[in-house]
């Protein structure tokens, strides 16, 4: 079996995902990279309905040439959840710029299992082998432990993009932790749930990997089909951002979770330890249950297996990488990524 660039596979990847516009970018990294299968992708509510995630990822399947089986997840969180607002992807999870670009939405080819079962019946099927990569909300992960409750010992690896990171004094302003927002019951059970390799990456982490309009110019310059596919969503994501098309750059949430997944060493700094589900206001928080400084939480919590938690990356150097898996080399990444750290 070959990656996309015709190197031996040396991951395979299982996505799931609710398909906003980082979301289809860290699609677009990892079919990037030699060596990297995208083994399946399945649909969660989230940054939009579960039908336009489905329909986006047909989109972004379709633009790389992809057929991986796809499988639909969940509509709507568990019971008990908080409403959450959908976020800045615009009416369809991408920025709505597909019409000016000519580019459709179908509905992919879908398997006959759900997105629980599949992502079950893959760890069961191929143990050990499979890294499982979770961009949304976790309700479709949490469904498929109530099937099998040792589900994650199954995976090489499970990688999750959400969380707030270690643990500190209240007050602290954090982005919104939305994937752990939407569904916190769901959130809870992939935290206490035993594990061969749990990876918590959180929005204290992400928000600090932005790129900057710089980059975003790159990719169109690049001019391959999937270098102005990101160009175009990406630029949607910035004029979005605050409504006035003054935001200084966007974060790349999901794409640096796939960029932990297949390159631990741009983690500069980890924690281990229990990750607990918290209230934040009407919304809720995953956070590790270690100050920074390394003390534990003064405060009781629900028992859970250790999480390595990132609490720092290398983000300069990712996003060199990200514009190269996404202009196959093509920019000269090391000038126009435009950096913030």
């Amino acid at each position: 079996m070959t990656g996309p660039r015709g190197a031996d596979v040396t991951r395979h990847v299982v996505v799931d995902t609710d398909a906003g516009i980082d979301d289809a970018c860290a699609l677009l990294y990892l079919a990037g990279h030699p060596g990297v299968e995208i083994t399946a992708v399945t649909s969660v509510a989230g940054n939009r309905p579960e039908r336009d995630v489905a329909r986006n990822i047909g989109c972004v399947t379709r633009l790389l040439g992809l057929a991986p089986p796809v499988a639909r997840g969940a509509a709507g969180p568990l019971p008990g959840a908080p409403s959450v607002p959908r976020g800045t992807h615009g009416t369809d999870g991408l920025g709505a710029p597909l019409a000016r670009h000519g580019l459709p939405r179908p509905m992919p080819a879908v398997s006959g299992e759900s997105a629980a079962e599949l992502i079950v019946r893959l760890a069961r099927d191929r143990p050990g082998e499979l890294d499982l990569l979770a961009l949304g909300p976790l309700t479709n992960l949490a469904l498929a432990l109530r099937t099998d409750p040792a589900l994650f010992t199954k995976y090489r690896s499970v990688v999750v993009m959400g969380g707030s990171g270690p643990y500190d004094l209240p007050g602290d302003r954090l982005a919104r932790d939305s994937n752990i927002a939407r569904d916190p019951a769901a959130a809870r059970a992939v935290a206490t749930a035993p594990r061969a390799d749990l990876v918590m990456l959180g929005v204290d982490v992400t928000a600090t990997a932005v790129l900057q309009p710089e980059g975003i110019a790159a990719l169109d310059a690049a001019g391959t089909p999937v270098a102005r596919f990101a160009a175009a969503i990406l630029g949607a994501y910035l004029r979005l951002g605050d409504g006035t098309g003054r935001r200084g750059g966007v974060p790349l949430h999901d794409p640096l979770a796939a960029g932990i997944l297949l390159d631990p060493s741009l983690a500069t700094g980890t924690a281990l330890g229990p990750v607990a589900v918290l209230p934040d206001g009407p919304l809720w928080r995953a956070r590790l249950m270690r100050a920074r400084d390394g003390r534990p939480a003064p405060f009781p919590h629900e028992p859970a297996p250790d999480t390595r938690v990132v609490t720092a990356v290398d983000t300069a150097r990712f996003l060199r990488g990200f514009l190269t898996a996404l202009t196959g080399g093509a920019t000269a990444p090391g000038d126009a990524s435009g950096a913030t750290t």
